[in-house]
């Protein structure tokens, strides 16, 4: 197989998990909240984490980081995982799957608009144009099409979601200065984390004890969206960068597969009536993300 044939593998892979995380949030939240979700997530990619780390033989990585690495990977564990996701989990608990997942993709967006006072880039009129579409596809979900009545199926659960790009957005600006091996970082992030998630959980909620579906669910989250898909897309970028790779930019667009592959899964597995609504925004926030990445390729 060649390394361009082993991107793409590698790639479609990790956009297949991705489409399904959505609905293991759902079928978690039907008995854990977002504390106790987090909890045993957490737990579950640390080992996964350690486990892919050990099984390449890098798992020394952890210990020869720099002081000033392992403080600014144990900063950025504030982040994520411990903020991001009880903000994104908690507006999966208050929104339907198909309303919290295509808002959470528009952090694609909001690393741009943050990109400008933290990074000193310039907005373009066709950046301006990209955003405004996107977030025109949120209103036309958030109102199940009704757009221009600015009434919200649930007004806190939108402003949770969109909170939730905010923090990704700002983690990977500040996690883009880290000299760090990116597993060996993320890793230690989550390590520092879970101290400050237990404590969490042990003050505003309690250890969760729940069904087996339920328990699944959460080690599915754990294993796949905290974990192990990490490691697949590193190793998809990995082959695609080689000379016969066919260049990053192919397998970094097969994630605009993911929302929509996400809906089908959301239908089966969670059982939401998919509304044209949630299609047709979804619609809007993918072609607002396309324009930003045929810009970002034109300047390139």
């Amino acid at each position: 197989m060649t390394n361009s044939k082993k991107a793409i593998f590698f790639g479609l892979v990790t956009v297949g998990i991705w489409s399904t995380v959505a609905s293991a949030f759902k079928i978690a939240l039907t008995e854990l909240d977002p504390f106790q979700l987090l909890l045993i997530a957490c737990t579950t990619s640390i080992v996964a984490l350690a486990g892919i780390m050990a099984f390449q033989g890098t798992l020394h990585q952890l210990f020869a980081m720099p002081r000033r690495e392992m403080l600014r990977s144990a900063l950025l564990g504030i982040l994520n995982p411990f903020l991001y996701y009880i903000i994104l989990f908690k507006a999966y608990d208050l929104l339907p799957a198909q309303e919290a997942q295509p808002i959470n993709y528009t952090w694609a967006i909001t690393l741009s608009l943050l990109s400008i006072p933290l990074l000193g880039q310039k907005m373009s009129s066709k950046d301006l144009g990209a955003i405004c579409l996107s977030y025109f596809g949120i209103v036309v979900i958030s109102t199940h099409g009704n757009p221009f009545s600015l009434e919200f199926s649930n007004l806190t659960g939108v402003g949770l979601a969109l909170a939730s790009t905010v923090i990704w957005a700002v983690y990977w600006i500040f996690n883009t200065r880290s000299t760090a091996e990116p597993l060996a970082g993320l890793l230690l992030g989550f390590l520092c984390a879970f101290p400050l998630i237990l404590v969490t959980t042990l003050c505003v909620s309690e250890l969760p004890t729940v069904s087996t579906k339920a328990a699944l669910a959460a080690l599915y989250v754990g294993i796949f969206e905290m974990g192990i898909t990490f490691a697949l897309w590193l190793t998809a970028m990995k082959y695609a960068a080689t000379p016969d790779g066919g260049g990053t930019a192919r397998i970094a667009n097969l994630i605009f597969l993911s929302p929509f592959l996400s809906l089908i899964f959301i239908h089966f597995l969670v059982g939401e009536e998919i509304l044209p609504a949630t299609v047709a925004g979804l619609g809007f926030i993918v072609a607002g993300n396309c324009l930003m990445q045929y810009k970002k390729s034109a300047t390139k």
